[in-house]
């Protein structure tokens, strides 16, 4: 049996933080809505409860019987979690008028305490709340305070129950992990047993008896999650595994097929579409960036059901599908953070069932499971791209031609991003979450070139460093690798006479700019 610790979700901005956190001590878990804990599931070995938009004191403040666990399993509260925990056993919550927040440093600490086995007096976290614990009940201990937060940390005297003030999940609580692992590894007792080739194993045997004899469908997009998806099918049931890789023209330069040999050389038996002319002529004059989507997404959906169609004997339909897409699509605070195509279910004329064997993983986890099947590192490190590709950065309309520019321009930043070594030894573009390039299309700009007075269009290079896109840097590149790239895109690519650097975080600006 799988062991696993649950984090029930009270809506927090950081709950997939914590999951990620967990999965990196090698032990599952599983994030689940406030209301949902699981009862009489003997996998679970610990619970850990989230932060929150709300004030435990607020009408729509989500709360639970908390004696569904407490007093059976190990428990951890965090940042909401320990003032609910403190609220509902008699001790006080008040609001402060002002929010706590950003770094402090852990003055007073318990350090015979398991959960702060190994730390060091003083260690930095990061607080981030609006009400303040003002008073524990009377069975719980202080076991950590800051110059200004007397209960930042308390535990039960008689049972396995501790609460934490600030967010060890986050990169600021500089021994965060530390913490995780003394509950998770040390109280709760994981055997750290999830890894890729673990999950590898699991995942081929459960696909085999989801699916059978049956033929599989995958769609494909070049990109990280749908290429180990496939492979990783592959693995499973072999010659019964079709893929369809549409081409709708706005693609990086030469992708299409690039992207075709890597995979048939993977062994996956693919099938390449190409519908450009479909999408370019849908296209035409479109300036709106959410137009365009619309009209990609449906014209993407048309292509790939007719070529499905010819494939008779289908029963399943194989999606890419993540743990996080699976997670900002629940509902849990009456809000969805975001919808996902891969989430939102089946067209009813396909007739086909879903198989989604990466469900359970994060971004990370897919690529660790990347290597474990052995594919080409640079398919499994390859950035995100946008699903409607260079349409959403291209300003304005899109052309044949406006994507020829823009397909070359990128092609040099990427090729050199890949080529720069960094003094680690490793490639720029490894150092980046990801980077791309922007047409402004809309734009001309005066340049000079020889004896010759140039109008043409600028282009912006765009380069982030993040850990899940939630947020994002813009990353800091070397001054000779920007003049290198630069001159060579103002040299060789028809069309751009000037290049700009993008020095905008996320927020407030967003990593595309349509």
């Amino acid at each position: 049996m799988q062991q696993k610790i649950i984090i029930l979700d009270f809506g927090s901005q950081t709950t997939q933080l914590i999951g990620r956190r967990v999965r990196e001590l090698d032990t599952f878990c599983e994030i689940l809505p406030y209301n949902k804990f699981p009862k009489d599931d003997p996998s679970v070995i610990g619970v850990i409860l989230s932060g929150s938009p709300y004030s435990v004191h607020d009408p729509e403040a989500f709360k639970i019987d908390l004696s569904q666990f407490i007093g059976k399993i190990p428990v951890l509260g965090i940042c909401y979690g320990a003032q609910y925990i403190s609220y509902s056993n008699g001790g006080k919550v008040e609001q402060t008028g002002s929010r706590e927040y950003g770094r402090a440093n852990l003055e007073s600490i318990d350090l015979n305490n398991r959960l702060f086995a190994g730390f060091e007096k003083g260690s930095q976290v990061w607080m981030s709340h609006g009400d303040t614990i003002t008073a524990i009940p009377e069975d719980y201990d202080i076991i950590a305070s800051t110059g200004d937060v007397k209960y930042a940390a308390f535990a039960s005297k008689t049972q396995p129950v501790w609460a934490v003030q600030f967010h060890p999940e986050v990169y600021h609580s500089l021994q965060g992990k530390q913490l995780l692992e003394n509950f998770v590894v040390n109280i709760c007792g994981s055997k750290q047993e999830w890894s890729a080739a673990s999950f590898v194993e699991s995942a081929v045997q459960e696909i085999r008896e989801q699916v059978g004899n049956d033929r599989v469908i995958l769609g494909l997009s070049g990109g990280v999650d749908s290429s180990v998806c496939a492979v990783l099918l592959n693995k499973a049931i072999g010659k019964n595994l079709t893929c369809i890789f549409v081409d709708h023209g706005m693609l990086r330069k030469n992708e299409f097929t690039k992207v075709l040999e890597a995979y048939k050389g993977l062994g996956l038996n693919v099938i390449g579409v190409d519908a450009s002319d479909q999408f370019f002529k849908d296209l035409e004059g479109v300036t709106d960036p959410e137009q365009k989507r619309k009209i990609i997404g449906r014209d993407f959906v048309e292509v790939f059901n007719a070529e499905a169609k010819k494939i008779t004997d289908a029963k399943w339909l194989a999606q890419g599908t993540i743990y996080p897409d699976r997670i900002e699509s629940l509902s849990i605070t009456g809000m969805v953070i975001k919808s996902h195509h891969n989430v939102g279910g089946l067209p009813e004329e396909m007739h086909l069932q879903l198989c989604e064997p990466l469900r359970w993983l994060f971004k990370d986890e897919v690529r660790r499971v990347g290597y474990e099947l052995g594919m080409p590192e640079r398919l499994i490190k390859r950035h995100p791209f946008p699903g409607p590709g260079l349409a959403v950065r291209i300003l304005g309309d899109i052309t044949h031609d406006k994507v020829r520019i823009l397909q070359d321009a990128d092609d040099i930043y990427i090729e050199k991003m890949h080529n720069y070594t960094m003094p680690d030894g490793s490639s720029l573009y490894d150092h980046v979450w990801q980077a791309g390039t922007v047409l402004l299309s809309t734009i001309r700009s005066v340049g000079v070139m020889g004896d010759e007075r140039t109008y043409e269009h600028p282009v912006a290079l765009r380069a982030v460093t993040s850990m899940d896109a939630m947020t994002a840097d813009w990353a800091h590149l070397p001054y000779d690798f920007m003049a290198d790239v630069s001159n060579e895109i103002i040299r060789k690519v028809k069309g751009v006479n000037r290049v700009c650097y993008d020095i905008s975080s996320k927020p407030p600006s967003t990593i595309e700019w349509e």
